[in-house]
């Protein structure tokens, strides 16, 4: 993993969307079925804050949730998991190890070879097209 990027909230106002830095730096959550969008090429998406490779193209599946969803993460350190009991429940929040960014939550619902489903806010992702 690269090196840890730390800014200040000014600065993470200043280069995010008010939307992203929202979700991404004071954990809220997008409406479900705004990013649907997203290309179906091969290719990488990417932290919307630091830009850290975090899921492939070919690990995205079709959930039926209406955000992203990825059956595993690109690498074993892309990304960490925190416990979340916001809400009333317990679930398991999705951040980006390079840069503490809030992406979403992982549940125990998803499809072969895991069983998991990385449930991510779209506009915490950007998608770099290739391989």
């Amino acid at each position: 993993m690269a090196e840890k990027v730390v800014k200040t909230e000014a600065e993470w106002r200043e280069q995010l969307s008010d939307l992203a830095f929202k979700v991404t730096r004071k954990h809220g959550t997008e409406r479900a079925f705004t990013h649907d969008d997203f290309p179906k090429e091969p290719g990488t998406f990417n932290c919307v804050c630091c830009g850290a490779p975090l899921f492939a193209q070919e690990h995205k599946f079709d959930s039926g949730t209406g955000w992203p969803s990825f059956f595993q993460p690109l690498a074993g350190d892309a990304v960490g998991e925190k416990e979340d009991r916001s809400w009333f429940m317990k679930r398991t929040e999705v951040i980006c190890n390079r840069c503490d960014a809030h992406l979403g939550h992982v549940f125990p619902d998803g499809p072969a070879p895991t069983g998991l489903r990385y449930c991510i806010n779209g506009v915490a992702l950007d998608f770099t097209p290739g391989d």
